[in-house]
Order: C-alpha cells, then sequence, then structure tokens
C-alpha cells in the first residue's frame, strides 16, 4: 500500500488529530442523505390549522365555522374603523388561512393583508384582536420562502418578540409559533430572529409552571435556532441555550425530548469547541440514557448527537464511553430500523477511528459481534459503515487487537463479501482493511496463512474479479494486493526479471519476521 493511499484513508475518518477537516466533510456526507431520507423525524415549519387537528395547542372555544366573507369583503372588513368589523374580518381571513388543504395563502398576501395583521399585532388594547393576527401570520409563515420572507420584509419579527411578554399566554405561545416557522426558513431568516433578541425572550419563558403544549413549541423554536449552516448560528447566542436543552433531556414528553435532542444534534454537528460547550453542559449522559428508549423519534438525534461527539477530540469520545454509551451502540446495532443501525455503526466506526484504548472499549463491549451481523445480513449502507469501523481498527489497533477481528471474532469472511458490492466506495473501504491486514501479516511473520485465509473464503476470486471494475481506484488497489501478496513466488529467477514497483506496491520486503513467541496465527 503507498503512503499516499495511507495519508488518504487516515484523512477521510476521525484518526487522533490526522485532518479534521476531512472528517467532517465525511460526517456531513453521512448524515446529508439521513436528513433527506427522514425529514419527517421533525418538522422545519407547522401550521395552526383548526380544533379538529390534536396537535394544535391553540384551540378555539367554539369550532371552526366556515368563512362567509370573500377575501375583498375580508380586506374591506379589516380596514374598517367599526372594531367588530375589523375582528369579523381578521379572524375570517385567519380561518381562510387555517384550512387544511391548499390555503390561499399567495392570494392574501396579494390583497395586502400582512401589513394590517402587524398593524393588529400591535394593537395592545385588543387581545383577541392581536391572537387573532399572530395565528394568520403564522400560518402564512408556514408556506413557502417566498411567502415567509413577506412576513419578515413587513417587519413582524420584532412584534413577535415583544408578544413573549404579553400577559396572555396563548397569545406568547402563538408569537413562539410564528417566531419558530420564521427561523425555519432557512439560516437567513433564522438570524434575524436571532438578532431581534429572542433568546431573551424565550429563556424566561420556560419554568415547572409552563404548559406542555407551550413547552414544546418553545423547545422546537430552539431547535430551528439551533438548525441550518452556511452559515451556523452566532454561536455566543446559541451557547445560551445549552444549559436548558441539556435539562430538558430529563423532561418525560417524547416531542420535547426529540426537539432537544435535535437542537443538541445541530449544534454538535459542527467543530470541537462547540462539541465541547455540549460536553460541558452535562448533556451527554442524559444522551446516552436515552439512547435506551423504544422510542424512534427520541433516538435518532439522540443517536446523532452522540455519533457527533465522537467525531471530537478523544477527551469528547471518551466522556460517550465513560456514559455507557458502548452498551448502547451494541443494542442499537441490532435495531429493526436500518437508519438507526446505520447511525449507530457510524457512531461505532468513529470510536475505532480513536486510540487503541478507545478501541480495546469496543472490544470489551462485545460490539465486533454485532458489528460482524451486520456485514453478514445488514442494510448495504449499515454494511458500509460497518466496514469502516472494521478498517479504522486496522488502521488504529494494536496487533493483538487486529488479530482479534479475524480470530476471535471471524470478521474477515463478511468483511470480505463486501467485495461484491456494488458501491465503488465501500469496495475501496474493504480493500484498504484487507491491505492493512496483510500489511500486519508481512510484519508477523503470517502472509502465507492470510493468503490462504483469505482464498478460502473467496477473496482471491473476488480481487481478481475487481481487476475488471470499472472504478479506476478499485482495479489499481485489487491488482496491487493480488501482485504483492498472491504472486507466485517460487522461481527466484522469475522475481527477479518480474517488475519490482507498480504503484509503490511491490515495496514490501520479501523475506518476513517471524512471529513473536506465541504469538499469532491468521
Amino acid at each position: 500500500m503507498s503512503k499516499a493511499d495511507s495519508n488518504s484513508r487516515q484523512g477521510s475518518y476521525k484518526s487522533n488529530t490526522i485532518n479534521t477537516q476531512d472528517s467532517r466533510m465525511r460526517r456531513h456526507e453521512v448524515t446529508i442523505e439521513l436528513r433527506k431520507s427522514k425529514k419527517e423525524d421533525q418538522m422545519f415549519k407547522r401550521r395552526n390549522i383548526n380544533d379538529e387537528d390534536l396537535t394544535s395547542p391553540l384551540k378555539e372555544l367554539n369550532g371552526q365555522s366556515p368563512v362567509q366573507l370573500s377575501v375583498d369583503e375580508i380586506v374591506a372588513a379589516m380596514n374598517s374603523e367599526d372594531q367588530e368589523r375589523q375582528f369579523l374580518g381578521m379572524q375570517s381571513a385567519r380561518k381562510m388561512l387555517s384550512r387544511e388543504r391548499n390555503p390561499p395563502i399567495d392570494l392574501m398576501i396579494g390583497h395586502g393583508i400582512v401589513p394590517i395583521c402587524i398593524r393588529f399585532l400591535q394593537n395592545t388594547t385588543n387581545t383577541m384582536l392581536q391572537f387573532e393576527a399572530a395565528w394568520a401570520l403564522t400560518n402564512i409563515a408556514s408556506g413557502t420562502s417566498d411567502q415567509t420572507r413577506c412576513v419578515i420584509e413587513h417587519n413582524a419579527v420584532p412584534h413577535f418578540v415583544a408578544l413573549l411578554q404579553s400577559k396572555s399566554i396563548n397569545l406568547a405561545e402563538q408569537a413562539v409559533w410564528a417566531l419558530g416557522n420564521i427561523a425555519g426558513d432557512g439560516a437567513s431568516a433564522r438570524d434575524i430572529v436571532i438578532h431581534h433578541n429572542v433568546i431573551d425572550g424565550i429563556l424566561p419563558l420556560i419554568n415547572n409552571e409552563t404548559p406542555l403544549s407551550f413547552l414544546r413549541n418553545i423547545v422546537w423554536l430552539m431547535s430551528n435556532l439551533c438548525r441550518n449552516k452556511n452559515p451556523s448560528p452566532p454561536f455566543e447566542q446559541v451557547r445560551r441555550l445549552l444549559p436548558v436543552l441539556s435539562q430538558l433531556l430529563l423532561s418525560q414528553d417524547i416531542q420535547v425530548l426529540a426537539d432537544a435532542c435535535w437542537a443538541l444534534s445541530y449544534v454538535t454537528d459542527d467543530d470541537n469547541n462547540k462539541i465541547q460547550a455540549v460536553v460541558d453542559s452535562d448533556a451527554v449522559p442524559r444522551l446516552v440514557k436515552l439512547l435506551e428508549m423504544d422510542e424512534p423519534s427520541i433516538i435518532v438525534p439522540a443517536l446523532r448527537s452522540v455519533g457527533n461527539i465522537v467525531t471530537g477530540t478523544d477527551q469528547q469520545t471518551d466522556v460517550v464511553i465513560a456514559a455507557g454509551g458502548l452498551p448502547r451502540l451494541g443494542l442499537l446495532l441490532q435495531h429493526s430500523k436500518s437508519n438507526i443501525v446505520k447511525e449507530a455503526a457510524w457512531t461505532v466506526s468513529n470510536i475505532t477511528a480513536g486510540n487503541q484504548k478507545q478501541i480495546q472499549a469496543v472490544i470489551q463491549a462485545g460490539i465486533f459481534q454485532q458489528l460482524r451481523h451486520v456485514l453478514e445480513k445488514g442494510d448495504f449502507k449499515a454494511q458500509k459503515e460497518a466496514a469502516w469501523a472494521v478498517t479504522n481498527t486496522t488502521t488504529s489497533g494494536t496487533p493483538e487487537q487486529i488479530v482479534d477481528l479475524i480470530e476471535k471474532f471471524k470478521i474477515l469472511k463478511p468483511f470480505i463479501d463486501l467485495l461484491d458490492a456494488k458501491d465503488p466506495r465501500t469496495i475501496k473501504v474493504v480493500q484498504t482493511g484487507l491491505s492493512n491486514l496483510f500489511a500486519l501479516a508481512e510484519k508477523l511473520g503470517g502472509t502465507e496463512n492470510l493468503c490462504l485465509m483469505v482464498e478460502e473464503m473467496g477473496g482471491l476470486d473476488k480481487l481478481e474479479a475487481l481487476q475488471q471494475h470499472e472504478n479506476e481506484e478499485v482495479y489499481k488497489k485489487a491488482y496491487a494486493i493480488i501482485d504483492t501478496y498472491f504472486s507466485n513466488g517460487d522461481d527466484a529467477v522469475e522475481q527477479e526479471l518480474a517488475p519490482q514497483e507498480v504503484n509503490g506496491a511491490l515495496e514490501f520486503s520479501t523475506t518476513q519476521p517471524k512471529a513473536p513467541e506465541g504469538g499469532y496465527t491468521f
């Protein structure tokens, strides 16, 4: 294996202090597709529909009555000087925007409803009018980015932040909901909400007396304040949420727990300083404990957070291990949901990219038995992450730990079988691991035994087939392994005449050191 290949392998994953920027990119590659496929795990925008919608925290006492007025009549009523007509128009507009299917948001925006609603938000003498206006704007802001931008550009955000201090809890809650929708639209909208001091507004709202529906909306808003990159939210502000989010991990409510975990997953999906701030908030033992929950909506973001933390420093990874993370990860590798198995394997692979003490902790937790099962029968994405866990161990582990993979945990056969994978990236991960195994066997005088094992397991046939692979890296790696370790070496003259170097792959010494006394058999 060439030095360039070795450097590339180490750089592609967390390995002590090696190329943390590449580690970050690797993590993003893994998580982006999960975010795309599991978007329903967290709603970034929510519409307040009607009182039949049981998820809506704001209910009308008498239910919804059908809208009787046309849009022109609604706007005329809202512009009236008569307070009763104003309220009737505003309520009718809100009901129209609360239709479950195809609410006429653009139509209402086109009729100039947004600035009228914002004017009503400021009418502190009429709480019900403020409430109806806030509800209507919440539903407009739940729409497309253009629709949300219309609410922002009419300067709604500072008025909603001011309403967080309202004596009417329903009004304050509706303001939280509206701000959550706006912040959920993207990084730019999120930062506008943050710069209007929303965090100062929401922190005092959380106490032991906060109604559950209100608390759920506040935590959901918090998660949207932590979400999105390019740029990430201003950390000096988001940092203030961490002690509260950590405390909320002790909640008994599924929705509160899920959104608190999502918030922490967004914060930890960044540099080591932000990971450390989460560690310092005492969140890690609580996150690890939540991995035991029989509730995927909590497990997914809690596991994402833990997985992000172990991409950090060895010390940050140690906090997860000390909190009992490894036995929980072992159980999650057996979960019925394939995306959870994949994330658990990805998390373990980041731990095996650490130091030898951490690899030993993985071994002692019995996790390689579970990884073998994933390699044998897992979803192909989970298999790829399990392969990374093995290859990282062959990179960072001690000879004893690496030999254990083969002799004790019987990893080699299912690992080799992944050479048949359709994904060339998975094949390259396995080839790298095999190259590492052969390099170690060469040092220990066990090359012949390892060659025999690989051949008996069908590995040589698979490597020979890969020499016809369309991916250049794949066939070059396959050729290098075969040419280095499986070429006929009996004829010394033939060896003398053979090419001495193919991309540096034939530079190994042909004399092999003896295995240590009582050492390795391969």
